[in-house]
Order: structure tokens, then C-alpha cells, then sequence
């Protein structure tokens, strides 16, 4: 199986090349798509030697050039080199390609994961985005191509796998796992005076920055309600959150005869990347299992929606649906990366995301291009609600 894989050096770009890794040529790697992180990805290519490798912009194509003038590598076993979105589509929809990971942060993954759909690439589905902001042409998409998208989070991959137990139709809900982040017992009035670095603290995994800071919110769980919804054709009222701290079993099915299916297995994401890659068979993993034989102690409660209002808002933005979600993922975008540059605090990022849900005009996208802009404009809205004087940071001197 040929793979290309966007976002390559990102944190499931990396774990995905290790399952490659352990299978021993059974899977091959057509293109690397990557942004500037030129360190991880000269040494993937080294080990790799992936046909096509395309980086963020021509600045950051000069500088590979030069690394790889330099390196150990012969000039006439390069990949091809390109860069931007045009070549990233190019990369991900090429007729060698059978399956593309979409694991790039943000919209920019968008139109290659959904041009690759049109042309029946297998889906491992690790980009949010792409259905938070566009899920209704995408999953149309899937739907007249009869292609697969296996998501590769671990709450969704779960719940893929919870729901081979029976019929769609016999399900009643669907729960979602959350660990509750960092701030799960701080006291909502002890939040305004929040680090990022406190904030990058997350008690369970190891991701990017956004993602973590989305997770001490818990606007990631809200986008993953939103997700779940289009995957799995669910509505927002059949999909349930509950904060489980251990973060073991990573979704529940119920189903109407009262039984509930969980999935249950190490934090470790190279099992639902394989999952993706291997479905609908299932392999050996490189993953550690679980000693059933050591006691343990599993808890389960509710969200706290008024400390977490992020998580209430994706709620309500997939119930309005259109350009509701694709302006929440924008908004939060540029809130998150106010608040890592101390420019806002940590309360204000679900003050300029609803703020900017409430100026930023509905409307229903037909098209890609119509959820781009979509995008492009939330965010220039998001930008100045963001510089207003009443948004200024708040210090993180705490007054204690």
C-alpha cells in the first residue's frame, strides 16, 4: 500500500511513519506533506525515500534544497520537491496513492483530504478541521464515492469500533471520553489568571500546541462532537461527553437494548492509526497492553459547561450548522494563538469565539471554496475582536 501523508512531521505524521516502521515494506510512502520543520523531515526522507515531498512555501523549499545538498543523500535518488496547496492536492490525489493520513493542523489539510476523497484514496482522517468546518460536503463526498474514512482519533476511532457490535439504527447514543485537561478541579475564577505554559500542561498526551490549549478548554471535545456527528450521522443530541480522567476506554456505544460497547485500550495512537491503515482487518500493534490482573480505579462525570463554555457552544453551533462550525474552528484558531502570545487571557478565548459567532453573517456553503472563505473571513473578524482595548490580556501575575 502506497501512503502519502499530510502533516508528516506533526505528532501523528511521526507515529504513523513508526507503524510504517514495524510492518516491514508493507506499506510504502509516496509523498511526505510537511510545513517548516525541516529537521524531522530530512531524516524521514533519509529513512523513508518517499517519491514526492512538498514543505509549507518556496523559502522553505531553498533551505531543504540546500540541507540536502549537504546531507549523505544522492542527488539522483531525491524525491520530487515542491511546495504549497497545489502541490499538496497534487500529492494527495496522484494515481499511486491507495491511502492518505490527514493529520495537518487546521484548514490547510481541507482541500487535499477532499480532493483525495473525490478520487477514492482510502481516509485516515486525524485533521478536525476538515469535518468541523466542511463536514456536510466532505461526508456528501464519501458518500458518492463509496470511499472509506476511518478517523484515527482515539474517541472516534473508538466509537468506529464500538459500532461494528450492531445496525445504526439500533444505536441510542454515543459517548465521548474526556480527561478534563489540566484545569479538570481549578475553580472557573482561578482561570483567568492562566499560563500558557499551565495550559500546555496536559495530565494524559503529548500533542501540538493548539490542540492542547483546545483540550484545557475542552473546545477539542466540542469539536469532537461536531465530528462525530458527520462520521457517524448522529445528532448533537445523541452524542454525549463525560469527563473520564484516566482516559482508558475512549468511547461507548449504547445501543437500544440497553447494552453498552466500550473501547478500552493504551494511550498510545499508534493502535488507531493502524486501525485506520489496516482496516477492516485488525494486526499486531506496537502499542503496550493493558495488565488486567493490577487493580484500577475508573471515574466518570459530568462536564462542568459553565467553566468549560466551549464545549456548550459547539453544541449549539453544529444545531445551527451551515457556516456555524467552520467560523467556531477559525475563531478559536486565532483566539488559541492570542492567548500563547500572552495578548489575551485564558478565559477571554471563549469570549472571542462567541463574539465572532455572533458578527460573523450564516450562510451554507456549496463549495470548498466557499468554506475557505468562510474561514478566512471568521478569522480576519476574529483578529479584531482580538485586538479590540477591551480584549487586552489580562497579566498572568496571579494576585495571590
Amino acid at each position: 500500500m502506497k501512503l502519502t501523508i499530510l502533516g508528516s512531521t506533526g505528532s501523528i505524521g511521526v507515529s504513523t511513519l513508526d507503524v510504517v516502521r514495524q510492518h516491514n515494506g508493507a506499506f510504502q510512502i509516496f509523498a511526505l506533506i510537511a510545513g517548516r520543520n525541516l529537521d524531522i523531515l530530512i531524516s524521514q526522507i533519509l529513512e523513508f525515500h518517499p517519491k514526492v515531498v512538498v514543505v509549507a512555501d518556496h523559502l522553505t523549499l531553498d533551505e531543504l534544497r540546500r540541507r540536502l545538498t549537504s546531507s549523505s543523500l544522492s542527488r539522483a535518488i531525491w524525491p520530487e520537491l515542491t511546495a504549497g496547496p497545489v502541490a499538496r492536492v497534487a500529492a494527495a490525489t496522484a494515481p499511486e496513492v491507495d491511502f492518505v493520513m490527514s493529520a495537518i493542523v487546521g484548514v490547510a489539510g481541507l482541500e487535499a483530504t477532499y480532493e483525495a476523497i473525490l478520487r477514492k484514496k482510502k481516509i485516515g482522517l486525524a485533521n478536525k478541521e476538515v469535518l468541523v468546518a466542511s463536514g456536510a460536503l466532505v461526508m456528501k463526498a464519501v458518500r458518492e464515492t463509496g470511499t472509506e474514512l476511518i478517523p484515527v482519533d482515539s474517541e472516534h476511532n473508538g466509537a468506529h469500533q464500538c459500532l461494528r457490535a450492531g445496525l445504526r439504527t439500533e444505536v441510542t447514543r454515543l459517548i465521548l471520553t474526556a480527561s478534563g485537561g489540566p484545569f479538570r478541579e481549578t475553580p472557573r475564577a482561578d482561570l483567568e489568571f492562566v499560563t500558557p505554559e499551565q495550559a500546555l500542561n496536559h495530565p494524559t498526551w503529548k500533542m501540538g500546541k493548539r490542540i492542547t490549549i483546545d483540550s484545557a478548554t475542552m473546545m477539542n471535545k466540542g469539536f469532537e462532537v461536531i465530528e462525530a456527528c458527520w462520521l457517524f450521522d448522529l445528532p448533537a443530541s445523541q452524542v454525549d461527553v463525560v469527563v473520564h480522567p484516566q482516559s482508558s476506554i475512549h468511547a461507548m456505544v449504547e445501543y437500544n437494548d440497553g447494552s453498552v460497547i466500550a473501547q478500552v485500550s493504551a494511550t498510545d495512537m499508534r493502535m488507531p492509526i493502524q486501525y485506520a491503515m489496516t482496516y477492516p482487518s485488525r494486526e499486531r500493534a506496537p502499542v503496550p497492553r493493558l495488565d488486567w490482573t493490577q487493580p484500577r480505579t475508573w471515574t466518570f462525570g459530568a462536564p462542568d459547561l459553565d467553566k468549560f463554555r466551549l464545549l456548550a457552544v459547539a453544541y449549539q453551533a453544529q444545531e445551527r450548522g451551515g457556516s456555524a462550525t467552520c467560523t467556531l474552528n477559525a475563531a478559536d484558531e486565532i483566539a488559541v494563538e492570542a492567548f500563547l502570545e500572552n495578548r489575551i487571557g485564558f478565559l477571554a478565548i471563549s469570549e472571542v469565539v462567541e463574539e465572532t459567532l455572533a458578527r460573523q453573517p450564516w450562510r451554507q456553503p456549496a463549495t470548498i471554496e466557499d468554506v475557505i472563505a468562510i474561514d478566512q473571513e471568521s478569522r480576519q473578524l476574529a483578529r479584531q475582536i482580538v485586538s479590540e482595548p477591551r480584549r487586552v490580556a489580562v497579566l498572568v501575575d496571579s494576585p495571590h
